[in-house]
């Protein structure tokens, strides 16, 4: 079954059939322009080469936690492929919800010859993960409201007498929290040790309510960047992927903002516990969307980094633009002068009960 499906994809063969029976495929993402670039990138080319699969594009990855444990409870799974951040990928595993993936056994080698394992390196951290892109979440502001003193620092971001007007910040608590105390003077590197702790949870919201009623919250992806070519606020957090699109293509008034841009991984994973037919058609989709060439051709629409190593040198110009897509990398140099890393484990450890908290501040 494997072997079919790898040369169905590949186009070496179509004398092998494929046991996949005519379907819908439904494959979950975060909408906006990142969707975008996952359609014209992965599920149009798929879809072209498998006119027997039609897939159906659900944006709903920021509850794709609670929406898979809800369908795992009612025995009612309706999603085949999901793309999830590293630390959901890990939570979700944890919990059984996720199906584990032999890297090197289910999807292709580099274009390079290396194996996946090697390819992907460590960006693969759980074993349920099939890591697709290296992507930030940064600030962008409107060039045309800061006056001759554009921001520099993300703690601009807490400054509303220098740069007074609405800001908006991710409704949770992943990156704001860290934020706040990077602003509240913890050293990068002392982050999460002090925001493990009750004690430096709370100084982090306190420096949040700082701002509190100068935000507006956001739920979506493409939510700053409407409220940015809006005007409804001076700056705002966002995937860096959605202020490069806002930037370069729609040429809006406004600027990047890479200072303790926080790095992150996404990619896919695949519910546990599918039926047989589903999960090979949701391998067989991977497998594809995940090859060398498939990674490098997503940099064609929007500016996140390729998970492989073997697609870096295949990244080239935007697709409509004609524009050098590296120098917008989050990974780019000139970027990634004062960078903040992620931590998936932290995370997955201890999201549930920080969100509570965060969601029992926000009521106030």
């Amino acid at each position: 079954m494997k072997r079919s499906t790898k040369l169905l994809v590949t186009g070496i063969s179509a004398s092998i059939s494929l046991t996949v029976a005519a379907k819908d495929l439904t494959v979950v993402s975060w909408g906006g322009a990142y969707s975008d670039s996952q359609l014209k990138a992965y599920s149009e080319p798929y879809m072209k080469m498998n006119p027997d699969i039609n897939i159906i594009n659900d944006e709903s990855s920021a509850e794709a936690v609670a929406k898979l444990r809800a369908m795992n409870e009612a025995n009612n799974v309706t999603w085949d492929v999901v793309d999830v951040v590293a630390s959901d990928a890990i939570r979700l595993c944890d919990e059984g919800l996720a199906m584990e993936i032999d890297h090197d056994d289910m999807l292709a080698p580099g274009v390079d010859g290396s194996s996946p394992e090697d390819d992907f390196g460590d960006l693969i951290v759980s074993e349920c993960f099939i890591p697709q892109i290296v992507y930030s979440t940064t600030f962008g502001y409107r060039t045309d409201k800061v006056g001759d003193t554009p921001p520099t620092s993300v703690c601009d971001v807490f400054d509303t007498e220098t740069y007074p007007g609405k800001r908006s910040l991710e409704k949770r608590p992943i990156n704001n929290m860290e934020w706040a105390l990077i602003c509240d003077g913890v050293a990068k590197d002392d982050v999460y040790d002090v925001l493990e702790t009750p004690e430096g949870q709370e100084r982090a919201l306190a420096k949040l309510g700082t701002i509190k009623d100068d935000v507006i919250w956001w739920s979506a992806g493409a939510d700053t960047p409407q409220l940015l070519a809006d005007g409804e606020i001076v700056m705002g957090s966002t995937y860096n992927g959605r202020l490069f699109s806002l930037i370069e293509e729609k040429k809006q008034p406004v600027a990047m903002l890479w200072d303790a841009q926080v790095f992150d991984l996404d990619g896919w994973i695949i519910p546990a516990g599918l039926p047989e037919d589903r999960k090979q058609a949701a391998l067989d989709y991977v497998y594809f969307a995940t090859d060398s060439q498939r990674l490098a051709d997503q940099a064609k629409y929007i500016s996140y980094g390729p998970a492989r190593l073997s697609s870096a040198p295949l990244v080239g110009k935007h697709a409509t633009l004609g524009i050098d897509m590296a120098p917008h990398m989050p990974t780019d140099p000139k970027n990634a002068t004062n960078t903040f890393l992620y931590n998936y484990e932290f995370w997955a450890d201890y999201r549930d009960d920080i969100d509570a908290k965060f969601q029992a501040w926000l009521a106030r």
